[in-house]
């Protein structure tokens, strides 16, 4: 049984393309609604003991999806299907015959499908959007057209801005382009700079789906946000000045005169976008109905030119649909035993979580990394993160009154509720999200940008080259100056 989709669906045009793209996204919004109507209140379950070993999946899964690439590129790329889907129904038949928790399965397919109506809304919305920009290649061009991209990352959301943004990076600096700056473009845009809203990056999107308010996080993380960005563009700048300066000195007027002409298509796109943003206020179904129909408005709205300046294509959109599918099957087990062993694991303080979650978000995916931390949080102070009024109590939104009556998990609680327990979100949100830029596979955008770049000729550092050369002594000591001041 094969599970890639039609060739087709590589391409851009025609009519016939356009029938396969549209059944699609009518399938997926059909599967939405099916599964909302099944259960719409399937998100209050029992969460029950689980096997440890139902864990292993989800390690596999990650484990495959970081690893297996770097081994046998061809047998992932034909393969990768049947590892996602594979692993992802061990787990549903674990919960659906014999734990005989159904209704905790159902919750979780409807994350997934909150998730991927917005990741892939912004894909599509954002693929239909050609950018030339008129301008010198030169370092301070650079640093501000990296800073424009880390704020609209918090609108377009990473995925959509690197998306929008890395061909017209690429084709502004064609005369010097070099490895660093795409890795500087990865950190910035497709990681850092989306740290402020629920739109910006997938871990924080999830956390909105959990009952997050939309404008918290921009209230408890900007500083970090602002520090961060500020460290890493000073020291492109000097990176970039200093390869600036070494080029010929005919070669440095030719850039410092020329510049392409300047050109937006597809710029009705622009509406779609507030849509899709406007989307994220109302209610489930709606909401997603919604991201998918202005995802499908623009694709059908969009020329074809414009797609094809783009290259634009479904492929990496078909690979994160597949494996978040697995991915997020798989990690409940892993997100139940979590919830109800959180004191034993021996994650208790601020800089734990921080680092814990930093780290795996590195090398795992930033998203259900998250998701994990949160939960276990949420369980070391004895609450449910599906509990509405545990949700408010984490962030220190309810009265004294009422947290005196909550209701927890447990009689036990490791660590006390307090005004101050919000800053476990706070540690959680900026570790998934900063270190998410450590590895290509940190976060979805990295691999797309690379990807991109390859096809570029832009010579790109190895998946140990880019940790050695650039995360480890460039990010981590930033990383560290932001625990220190926030979470020690």
């Amino acid at each position: 049984m094969k599970f890639i989709l039609p060739r087709c669906m590589n391409l851009v045009g025609g009519f016939e393309v356009k029938k396969a793209v549209l059944k699609y996204f009518l399938l997926f919004a059909f599967l939405f609604l099916s599964v909302w109507a099944s259960d719409a209140s399937a998100m209050e379950y029992n969460i029950m003991p689980v096997n440890p070993a139902m864990v292993a999946p989800f390690v596999l899964l990650l484990l495959a999806i970081a690893l297996i690439p770097f081994i046998n590129v061809h047998w992932w790329e034909k393969r990768y299907p049947l590892v996602s889907f594979g692993l992802g129904v061990v787990v549903v038949i674990y919960y659906f015959f014999i734990l005989h928790n159904g209704p905790r399965m159902v919750g979780t397919a409807l994350e997934y499908f909150s998730f991927i109506a917005l990741i892939g809304s912004l894909f599509v919305v954002s693929g239909g959007i050609h950018i030339r920009i008129k301008g010198r290649a030169t370092p301070v061009a650079n640093v501000i057209l990296l800073a424009i991209g880390a704020i609209i990352a918090n609108l377009l959301g990473t995925t959509g801005a690197s998306m929008v943004l890395i061909r017209s990076y690429i084709r502004t600096n064609k005369y010097r382009i070099s490895g660093y700056h795409i890795v500087f473009f990865i950190f910035v845009v497709s990681n850092i700079g989306g740290m402020l809203t629920p739109l910006g990056d997938p871990p924080l999107f999830l956390g909105y789906l959990k009952g997050v308010p939309f404008f918290w996080v921009i209230g408890r993380v900007w500083l970090i946000w602002l520090i961060a960005n500020a460290a890493v563009l000073l020291i492109f700048y000097i990176i970039d000045r200093h390869n600036y300066k070494k080029m010929p000195d005919a070669l440095e007027r030719e850039v410092e005169k020329k510049g392409e002409h300047p050109i937006v298509e597809g710029i009705h796109n622009a509406v779609f976008l507030l849509v899709i943003i406007g989307a994220v206020f109302l209610p489930e179904p709606i909401r997603e109905i919604t991201m998918i129909g202005a995802a499908v408005a623009s694709y059908f709205t969009t020329k074809r030119k414009i797609h094809e300046r783009n290259e634009f294509n479904f492929i990496p959109l078909k690979e994160v649909v597949i494996l978040f599918a697995g991915i997020f099957a798989t990690m409940v087990p892993a997100l139940d035993w979590l919830e109800l062993n959180a004191g034993s694991i021996g994650v208790t303080t601020l800089a734990q979580f921080y680092w814990g979650a930093g780290v795996l978000s590195s090398f795992l995916d930033n998203a259900p990394t998250y998701l994990s931390f949160l939960t276990a949080a949420f369980g070391l102070h004895g609450l449910n993160v599906d509990n509405a009024a545990h949700m408010e109590a984490m962030l220190g939104m309810l009265s004294p009154h009422d947290l005196a009556h909550l209701k927890t998990l447990h009689s036990s609680m490791v660590q006390p509720i307090t005004s101050y327990s919000w800053k476990y979100i706070q540690a959680i949100s900026a570790g998934a999200v900063l270190f998410g830029a450590n590895t290509y596979i940190g976060n979805g955008p990295n691999f797309m940008v690379k990807s991109i770049a390859d096809q570029a000729k832009v010579k790109m550092p190895t998946f140990i080259g880019y940790m050695v050369k650039y995360s480890i002594p460039i990010l981590m000591p930033i990383f560290a100056v932001i625990w220190y001041l926030f979470f020690r």
